[in-house]
């Protein structure tokens, strides 16, 4: 029978039934040969299952098919603690032994059960292995040995590990063996792994005219790895991509194990009498070197060294950088960083005409040496926490083929190259904690692929107008905005930068600084500056300091806003606070330092009603489609945490009315009438801010259950009444009685 009479078969014998069906270790990901099936099993019954066990991630997303955004429909197996590993090694391993054997065996029996790891398989696998092995000294034998060399291991643990291995490319096969370079319970850094796969050569190069970067083609073979089961313990940047992982003791042996053979033969036959087997071994086996944390008194390169592409000489006490670097002409990545070099002198880095990846950061460097502009395939340079470096010699133009620049808390750098036009390929420059630097070169309005720029600075007269083709930025953006007395332009020119049309920006700063004249022409020039810097609403987290206008921009209130956090500090004209109630994603607020804030309205919780007109009522009281029903627009619907400080004139905030605080939750009548406010709030702060007297008792109350910790400390009027006197009482009695309440 073929393949549609087998289906045809299959639909009819389950039409209308109700059915579970399991498939084990499932490996396609072409949908192509799961859609006939998926079809033919829609005929059966209502409340039908498939259920779907694999080792790859990305199988499962695809038979998932229009239900892919529904994550916890996947259950992604952990490891076993270490009670079920031993209970599962103890059932095994000491099976048929009477008690005095057991006891004998226990110490030794569960110090090798947790050199799994939590991996079941390989519980199993040892525990019958050991199971028929009946002396103690069998046992420590196996506990002393490194797994990957256990024949038992290999013939049944591996057998599985090559199922998936062997699915991978070859590229992917490289990728995955090289991470055994790590030592064992290694956090691996995923953009670090990155930078090594592209110095290994592992994902190409980028040819003139390649829209695809490296980092992306990383990123890619990274997830494909990680779908496959094959890393663990990720962790993410908040909601973001994984930015670090693990790789269990077992996979990492399989790894080595990959990589057994390769450079023994010529390993066996080096003559250098001064190097030792086990590094010769390594650089053989990964074509990297890596000394991190070791006291290295003086390098020693011999032939056999040459051919290494990695070498990594972090915090290794280094006073100088070793001239016998300059014989490693295959090196593609060095790592110098966290060392007191008392020389600037590049010349034996300058014949590394291979590199790509150079790192002198934390290294009191004084200068760079004109001969780092010999470095052609330079990729990426990080100089970052050189506190006294003060220049760049113009010969780093020269680098071509630079994308990253890293010059962060380099405190005393005073300017950029005048050349920095020529960086044609530069696409990220990090430059945040560069307090000294004031200007940029008239040229880096040319660099418009820049991904990267931490702090925008006046170019060639403009102070933020020349951003305006910088339509690549992403991530974290600075503004330094200077309004000066009588100047003109900074409203057009804040308003050439078009921050509408930066949607990869996700948290930007906004700083002033200027002449802060009394008049209210000098304020509106400020606000008005505020309104033309509108940024998309893409944007997730504002900063904006040291304000002198005596108004917020209408943008900032949009209910279109993303914004999960806003920060106002040093607005020192603010008078009142903008509806920031109608935010419908922010969860954290802080205001600081707000001189002139008396009175926080009810307005500021941003809160407007409308009347529906359905004509009948839902079957759930919450529901927003119920006759006459108030719809409470506003009212800060995410925000968990709310902090105000060093308010100093602030004497009033002003509490919902009784009529507000009365609300009707009854399953068996429509809702007339629904208030919530800060239903997530967990924390507030109201710190230094002396002239308040008392909190809005009907608010606190609305938030009464969410609210975990309430911070009065430095509120002089306030802390008399809460910890003092009578608030003491409304804070018992209405309060969380888990809440931790600090004056």
């Amino acid at each position: 029978m073929d393949l549609d009479g087998l289906l045809q078969r299959l639909e009819e014998s389950i039409s209308g039934k109700k059915f579970i069906l399991v498939m084990d270790d499932v490996w396609t990901e072409d949908d192509t040969k799961w859609k006939p099936l998926k079809n033919a099993l829609e005929s059966g019954g209502t409340g039908s299952k498939v259920l779907v066990t694999t080792r790859n991630e990305r199988v499962a997303k695809m038979m998932m098919g229009e239900f892919i955004k529904n994550d916890w429909m996947i259950h992604r197996l952990g490891v076993l603690n270490d009670e079920d590993c031993w209970s599962l090694f103890r059932r095994i391993a000491l099976r048929g032994k009477n008690k005095d054997e057991c006891e004998e065996f226990e110490n030794t029996g569960k110090e090798i059960a947790n050199k799994c790891k939590g991996l079941p398989l390989a519980i199993k696998t040892l525990a019958s292995a050991l199971r028929f092995k009946n002396t103690l000294e069998e046992w420590e034998r196996v506990l002393g040995s490194e797994i990957w060399k256990l024949e038992e291991v290999e013939d049944d643990v591996f057998r599985h590990l090559f199922l998936s291995y062997n699915e991978l490319s070859p590229t992917l096969k490289r990728c995955f063996s090289y991470c055994a370079v790590f030592p064992k319970d290694t956090r691996i850094d995923v953009e670090k792994i990155i930078e090594r796969w592209m110095a290994m050569g592992y994902l190409g190069s980028n040819a003139d005219g390649d829209d695809e970067d490296w980092k992306v083609r990383g990123r890619g073979y990274f997830d494909n790895l990680a779908a496959r089961s094959l890393f663990q313990d990720f962790r993410k940047d908040g909601d973001k991509e994984i930015n670090s992982f693990m790789v269990h003791d077992i996979v990492h042996d399989f790894a080595q194990f990959l990589r057994k053979d390769v450079g023994s033969i010529r390993t066996m036959k080096t003559t250098c009498g001064t190097c030792n087997s086990l590094l010769l071994s390594k650089v053989e086996k990964y074509r990297s070197c890596l000394f991190d944390g070791k006291e290295v008194v003086e390098p020693h390169v011999c032939d056999s060294q040459t051919r290494v592409r990695l070498l990594g000489l972090r915090n290794c006490r280094l006073n100088d950088i070793p001239k016998e670097i300059e014989k490693l002409i295959h090196l593609r990545w060095l790592d110098l960083g966290y060392n007191l070099f008392f020389s600037d002198d590049f010349k034996s880095i300058g014949k590394l005409y291979n590199l790509q990846f150079l790192s002198v950061d934390q290294c009191v460097l004084r200068g760079i040496s004109s001969e780092i502009g010999n470095l052609s395939e330079l990729i990426h340079l990080d100089l970052s926490s050189n506190d006294i470096l003060r220049e760049l010699p113009e010969s780093l133009c020269n680098l071509s083929k630079l994308e990253r620049l890293n010059v962060n808390e380099c405190r005393e750098l005073c300017g950029l190259p005048q050349g920095i036009h020529r960086l044609k390929k530069l696409k990220h420059l990090c430059n945040e904690g560069t307090h000294s630097l004031q200007r940029y070169p008239q040229g880096i309005a040319e660099l418009t692929s820049l991904v990267t720029l931490n702090k925008v600075l006046p170019c060639d007269g403009n102070k933020v107008g020349w951003l305006k083709n910088f339509n690549r930025l992403s991530g974290k953006v600075k503004l330094l905005i200077n309004i000066s007395s009588g100047c003109c332009d900074s409203v057009d020119d804040a308003r050439e930068a078009e921050l509408g049309k930066k949607v990869h920006i996700q948290d930007l700063t906004i700083n002033f600084y200027g002449e802060k004249v009394e008049d209210s022409s000098s304020s509106s020039v400020w606000s008005e500056v505020l309104d033309a810097l509108h940024p998309h609403p893409n944007l997730q987290q504002l900063t904006i300091g040291f304000y002198y206008g005596s108004r917020l921009p209408g943008w900032i209130v949009s209910p279109l806003n993303q914004l999960t956090s806003i920060v106002l500090f040093y607005c020192e004209r603010l008078p009142s606070l903008p509806p920031l109630g109608k935010l419908p994603l922010l969860e954290t607020l802080s205001i600081q330092n707000l001189c002139e804030l008396e009175h926080v309205g009810r307005e500021f919780l941003g809160i407007a009603t409308a009347t529906t007109t359905t004509s009948s009522c839902s079957s759930s009281c919450w529901s927003s489609s119920v006759v006459g029903t108030n719809i409470i627009d506003g009212g800060f619907p995410k925000l968990k945490k709310l902090s105000f400080s060093m308010c100093t004139k602030w004497n009033k905030w002003e509490d919902i009315g009784a009529e507000e605080d009365e609300e009707e939750y009854s399953i068996m009548r429509c809702l007339t009438h629904r208030l919530i406010i800060m239903p997530c709030l967990t924390e507030l702060e109201i710190r230094s801010c002396d002239g308040l007297t008392e909190l809005p008792q009907r608010l606190l109350r609305k938030v009464s259950w969410s609210l975990e910790k309430l911070n009065i400390s430095g509120s002089t009027q306030l802390k008399q009444f809460y910890a003092d006197g009578d608030g003491r009482k409304f804070i018992s009695r209405h309060m969380n009685p888990r809440l931790r309440f600090a004056y």
